[in-house]
Formats: C-alpha cells, structure tokens, sequence
C-alpha cells in the first residue's frame, strides 16, 4: 500500500508535523493541529476565479462614502467613550473579562437601551429590535435580571440557545438591529466535530456570526470567557476575526469596573470606561474623580495626592504609607495597589539619596479605593508618603506629586504632565511637585518637609 503523505497543521501558527498531536509543538496551544490532505507538497485543491457578484465590484477608494458605518451612539456614555462614539453598523465586538464582574448587566442594559431607541435620532429611528441570546441562562433568568435592573422593553428578544444554526433562524425570523451572543463559549455547530468551547467549535461560531454580521449590516456582539491568566479563552483568531476587543475588569472587592478596549477598528485603543455596581444594576461614572481620595477631615502624615493617567483620563489618586519599627529580624514590606517591586526600588533611593533610615523598619503602601497604579509617574507621590509617614509630618492638603524617580535620586518628567497638572488643579490642588524639582531631596523641601 502506498505510503499517505498527508500531515497535520497547526490553526494557530502554522507549524506541521507528520503525526497528530493533541498540543502544538510551536504555540503550544491545545486542540489546535488538525490534518491537512497534502499531494506532492503543495494543496491538493485549489480555489477558482470567480467574477464578483452585481454590486460588490472594486471601486476607486475616492468614489465611496462613510455615512452607512458611522457610530451610532448606545446611550451609554462611558460606553461609547470607549468604542469611539457608539457602535458602528456590521461590527463584530468581543467582550471579554472576568467571571462576576458584570458583562452580562452591562450588554444587557446596552440592549434595552438599544431597543428604547438609544440615541439614533439622525436616522429617524426611534427604535429597533434587539435580540439577546444568552446561552449560559433560561430566558427567565435574563427577564429577572432585567427586571431587577428596569430595562423591560418590548423590541428586546430573549432566547436561550446553545445551537448555532437555531441563533441564525432567530436572527433571521426576528431581524434585529443588533444582536448580542452570551457567550460565544457556548454555542456550538453540527457542522464542526469537538465539544462547545472548543477551539475548532469558537472558530467555527464567532465565523459564522461575523459573516452574518458583514452581510446584513448588523452589530454583533460578543461575550468571551477568560482564562486564568486573563486572556480571551479559545484560539488566537478569535481576537482577528472580530473589530473590536473589550476587556471589562474590576476587583471583587470593590464596586468600581473599568472597560478598555484592547483592539479597536473605528476608535482608540487608549480610551476608559468607569462603571459601578450597584443593587440594581451597573451605574456609568462619568467623573470618578473623588473615588480614589480619602474623605479625612484632618491632615495626617503618609499621605500624597498623585495624578495617573487611565487612558486619556487623568485620575487623582491618593497614596498612603505607614512605616513602623519592626518586631523581626526582617522588616516587613508589605504592598496594595502598587508594584512591590517599585517600591522596594524607592525604598533604596531614600535610604541612600536621603538619608532615611528604613531598613530597620515595616513599610506598609497603598492607595484609596482599590485602585492600582502601575505607572512610574507614582513614584514620587509614594516617595514623599513614606518620607511623611517616617517624619510623622503631614504633607499640605492641597499637595499634589508626580514624576518617575531614578536609582540617582532624580526625578524625571512623565507623559501627558500638563494634564495631569491640569486636573489637580481642577479639584483644588494649589502646590504641584514634579519632575522641576530636579531631585527627590529637593522636591522633598519643596513639599515643606
């Protein structure tokens, strides 16, 4: 019998291999390597010229117009911040983010809103259907949700399905103006062999929905899983295929959520979004700036003000230190909302540029709010809040502090300083200390320490 000289490919990256494997040698991605029939090295089929279908020809890019995919505002602000404006026709967003930390609540919202007429007033729409497909609940508990948030409407349509080619007949019995799938994780084809969530069945259903999406005009939307590591679950193409990446976050412990857009066709990728959790739903937080600053009637030592930059947001947030004398042979150094690493960084600079002696004592840092700072323009706000909390000295209410500190003792200018500068003064910061100070020890004196 003659030898077969078929060979397995990875969807992935590509990479090929004589046997089958169930994990790909290259990218290491599960499921993934499927057979490919090959003849002498090159693909046994190949795809004819077709002529283009009446009214699909290649036209002169000077000859078409962008009015029919202009953004169509949602009704929800701090949405459509993020996308660019609101929601372009025939795109295909992703939602992606954390179990529990309100996807569901917010596309749901965004759906009766759509369906109330949301805000496309230029096209004399007052409304338009919207169907809202939820695999992981019965359309019972998708109407107690909705109850208990007050978006019953009735151009919002409910099912629950886990079938591909059964969503498809809704789509087109219902016809709606947009359509949201949650989740894309589990639907599955009869057409495609593996189980729902499967790499081959996500590539197989986020396709097909696109392709609806490209051909009626109709937005689809998305809601991703994550895995533990925090990226979207299911193969990488998942992320090509789509026009719009959102990532939905937030800790648990807090009621605050912040969307981002990771990818984005039709807008910026640096824009925020800041909701909140509520008892009766998500709340969108057009000016969160008193949420990362203590409410203290009095000044106490260990404090500063800094100014982070979320996206093109500038938030002031409030940094706050403890340093104690240690009971151990090894200090404590214990950090929330802040890079340990960074501040152990920090922590060498004082002790060295100033002088400080820290290497006997606990260092505690964190900031208001639960928020996290990762950028180094925090560095010299958790500087001053240490060498406030070791003197016992109060640092001014109306003193705010940001620029990147150097292992020289340094303090060098960050990104987007007028703004940052310019809000603090907004919400009452008179006395700014940033990278004109020139050196820690000197933007220390300036802070009247």
């Amino acid at each position: 019998m003659a030898k077969s000289n078929g060979g397995y490919t990875c969807t992935e990256c590509g990479w090929q291999t004589s046997k089958w494997v169930g994990r790909c040698g290259e990218c290491q991605q599960w499921g993934t390597v499927v057979e490919q029939g090959r003849q002498g090295g090159s693909l046994a089929r190949t795809t004819r010229a077709v002529s283009p279908v009446a009214g699909r020809e290649a036209r002169p890019i000077t000859e078409l117009t962008g009015d029919s995919v202009r953004h169509r505002p949602t009704g929800i602000a701090e949405l459509d911040r993020v996308l660019g404006g609101g929601i372009v026709p025939g795109a295909a967003i992703l939602f992606s983010g954390e179990p529990g930390v309100g996807k569901s609540t917010l596309l749901l919202d965004a759906a009766a809103r759509a369906a109330a007429g949301g805000g496309d007033p230029a096209e004399g729409r007052s409304r338009t259907r919207v169907l809202y497909a939820s695999g992981e609940e019965s359309t019972g508990q998708v109407r107690m949700r909705a109850e208990r948030m007050g978006v019953l409407h009735d151009d919002l349509f409910l099912a629950s399905e886990t079938d591909l080619a059964t969503v498809l007949g809704h789509i087109e019995s219902v016809d709606p103006g947009l359509v949201v799938i949650d989740s894309v994780q589990t639907l599955a084809s009869d057409q495609v062999e593996g189980s729902p969530g499967g790499p081959a069945q996500v590539r197989e259903v986020a396709s097909a929905l696109i392709r609806v999406a490209k051909d009626r005009g109709t937005p689809v939307v998305l809601v991703g899983h994550v895995t533990k590591d925090g990226s979207v679950a299911g193969p990488r193409l998942l992320e090509h295929l789509v026009d719009v990446v959102c990532h939905f976050e937030g800790d648990r412990q807090t009621s605050l959520r912040f969307l981002r857009t990771l990818k984005n066709r039709f807008g910026p990728t640096d824009e925020i979004g800041c909701f909140e959790m509520t008892g009766t739903g998500i709340r969108e937080v057009p000016d969160p700036s008193g949420l990362f600053l203590s409410r203290a009637d009095a000044t106490v030592s260990g404090t500063c003000a800094t100014v982070a930059m979320e996206g093109r947001r500038a938030l002031p947030v409030e940094v706050q230190a403890l340093v104690a004398k240690s009971a151990t042979p090894n200090p404590r150094r214990v950090t929330s909302g802040v890079d340990p690493s960074r501040v152990a960084m920090i922590l060498a600079v004082i002790e060295r540029r100033v002088g400080a002696r820290i290497h006997d004592q606990d260092v505690y840092v964190s900031t208001v709010g639960g928020v996290r700072l990762v950028e180094p323009a925090a560095d010299l706000a958790i500087a001053l809040a240490i060498l406030s909390a070791i003197s016992d000295r109060p640092l001014p209410h109306d003193l705010a502090a940001f620029g990147e500190i150097s292992l020289a003792g340094e303090v060098r200018p960050v990104m987007a300083g007028a703004q940052r500068a310019g809000e603090a003064s907004r919400l009452g910061y008179a006395r700014i200390v940033d990278a004109g100070s020139g050196t820690l020890d000197r933007a220390r004196r300036d802070a009247g320490m």
